[in-house]
């Protein structure tokens, strides 16, 4: 909201702020990340809930139909010409794979933020705009149906699909500030490759220390062979100096394995 409010008062975006705000926050090291992310994404619910009820008594179902064939053909435009150019003008420079750009440029036009931005004219009080409004909600709620079901099918096809990136990790650091030292709680997810190594093949860094495993709800101190396991969670003690290296070092196991480090490949 301060983000919004002071680009507002300079006569800037404050939807471009917010988002950099968000931005930002969200690769800083927060204390309790999950909890304060697990927070924000029910308040961003709640805020979508709301969006969507005042546009819904925006909208006049009798003006809608007259805005369907030029929806259509708007849409089309944008799918197929304006869209693709501008993703491709605008990620080239940057060596985007093009299938990436290619799904990119499917994705289309969906979602509430184009009807939210259709309704600045109207709160502007610009006369006879009332059109605009109607013709963008028809837009976004035709092309909707029709991308978004075939979204996972195109990813496919496209191969930009990630089998790594279901949760396969969760941590959350407590900042223990007077002893200088955080706790690491990882959850061992389903598709984690920490399933079957034992505690001292994880080789933390000095400093570092797996101090519990809480598995079936029961927990205990785990010993230097003691194997883990899908759905275990782990409490790391670890200095300051050493907690984003033992994070990676648990990330980078988790993801190639025991043998991790020990060829250029897991690196």
């Amino acid at each position: 909201m301060l983000a919004y409010a002071a680009a507002a008062m300079a006569q800037a975006s404050g939807f471009l702020a917010a988002y950099l705000a968000a931005l930002v926050l969200g690769n800083m090291r927060l204390p309790h990340r999950a909890a304060v992310r697990g927070f924000a994404q029910a308040l961003g619910w709640l805020a979508q809930v709301g969006l969507f009820v005042m546009l819904g008594l925006l909208v006049h179902p009798a003006r809608l139909t007259a805005q369907i064939g030029h929806a259509v053909v708007i849409g089309l435009v944008l799918l197929l010409v304006a869209r693709p150019l501008s993703v491709i003008l605008s990620l080239t420079p940057f060596r985007m794979p093009w299938r990436d750009q290619a799904f990119l440029s499917w994705a289309g036009l969906r979602g509430g933020v184009p009807i939210v931005l259709a309704t600045v004219p109207l709160t502007a009080g610009t006369p006879d705009v009332e059109w605009l409004f109607d013709l963008v909600f028809v837009l976004v709620v035709i092309f909707t149906l029709v991308q978004a079901p075939l979204l996972p099918w195109v990813a496919r096809r496209l191969g930009v699909t990630d089998s790594d990136r279901p949760l396969d990790l969760e941590v959350e650091s407590t900042p223990l500030d007077e002893l200088g030292a955080d706790i690491l709680q990882m959850t061992v997810g389903a598709t984690s490759r920490l399933h079957g190594v034992e505690v001292f093949e994880l080789r933390l860094p000095p400093g570092a220390n797996v101090t519990m495993v809480v598995r079936g709800g029961k927990g205990f101190v785990p010993a230097p062979s003691t194997v883990l396991r899908h759905g275990d969670q782990l409490l790391i003690v670890a200095t300051a100096e050493t907690r984003r290296a033992a994070e990676s070092r648990v990330r980078q196991v988790s993801k190639s394995g025991r043998l991790a480090g020990w060829n250029t490949t897991s690196r």
